[in-house]
């Protein structure tokens, strides 16, 4: 019989199996780090994932994931977008309707439509701006311009801004995207049409000028000509309504309001029985004073 008394003790088990057990968590360790970006899919504000599975039916277009933390298998795929309105500036070429060329540079705001994101992306992708969004806006405001002549688009109306602005909206909605808005932000002409279209513009202001000079002379002489006609009736009236008795009378006033001034008179009577008076006016004291 052995004298070595027996032991319930996990010590030494522990002890032989550390070195297994240290491997394992190890192993899972390195496991969770080297997948962790793979499994655990974090979802920020204002964007939804897109989920595709790999052994399965692929992309799943019926659903999108929120905002928040999601967790998938490692062997699948999240595809992320932003939802949000987006920005993007823009340069581009037009040919007008002579063939002239004009440099546009134009702002564009869209954001993928939230119940379609999962088509667009498996029909399109995440690159869908480049893909879709501007050949697509490139498209319809060169359509718009070609039907646009060099002056109009020198003074653009802004109805025909609109106008190339909601064709491209309606375009491309048909493509799972929302354009908020087109904005032509600046149009740029050859410095040789530039310089004509002032030019011309110059000459118009200048003729619209003379023009304006012309109606003033002529609404001038419209007044003047009223003016005259006003003259000749007011002295047709008064030469109908002076007689002789009336001039007498006005010539009494006269004569004594003269003979009542300051001033020494010469009265030289004898002008006729029909005649008034010829009152001369003599020197003033001051002229007097001054002589002396």
């Amino acid at each position: 019989m052995s004298e070595y008394p027996m032991s319930n003790s996990p010590e030494p088990f522990i002890k032989r199996n550390l070195a297994t057990i240290i491997t394992l968590v190890l192993i899972t360790v390195l496991f969770l780090a080297f997948f962790w970006s793979s499994v655990v899919i974090s979802i920020k504000s204002g964007e939804v994932g897109v989920l595709y599975r790999r052994f399965g039916q692929g992309t799943v277009t019926d659903m999108t994931y929120p905002e928040g933390i999601t967790l998938i298998f490692p062997w699948n795929i999240m595809y992320i977008y932003d939802t949000r309105i987006q920005q993007h500036p823009h340069n581009m070429v037009a040919l007008t309707k002579e063939g002239l060329k004009v440099e546009l540079e134009i702002s564009i705001r869209y954001y993928p439509e939230l119940e379609t994101v999962g088509i667009l992306h498996q029909r399109v992708g995440p690159d869908y701006l480049n893909k879709i969004v501007i050949p697509e806006v490139e498209s319809n405001i060169r359509v718009q311009v070609g039907q646009l002549t060099i002056d109009q688009m020198y003074s653009p109306d802004p109805a025909l801004l609109q106008l190339m602005v909601n064709d491209t909206m309606d375009q491309l909605e048909k493509n799972y995207i929302t354009i908020q808005g087109v904005v032509i932000t600046r149009i740029t002409l050859p410095q040789s049409i530039e310089t004509v279209m002032e030019n011309k513009i110059e000459s118009k202001e200048l003729a619209d000028t003379y023009e304006y000079r012309i109606e003033v002379e002529k609404l001038e002489a419209k007044r003047k000509l009223i003016e005259a006609e006003g003259i000749k009736a007011f002295n047709e009236t008064i030469n109908k309504s002076l007689t002789t008795d009336i001039l007498k009378w006005q010539g009494i006033q006269a004569t004594v309001a003269l003979s009542n001034s300051d001033n020494s008179k010469i009265v030289v009577i004898g002008n006729g029985s029909k005649e008034m008076p010829i009152i001369l006016g003599g020197e003033s004291d001051s002229s007097k004073h001054q002589a002396k």
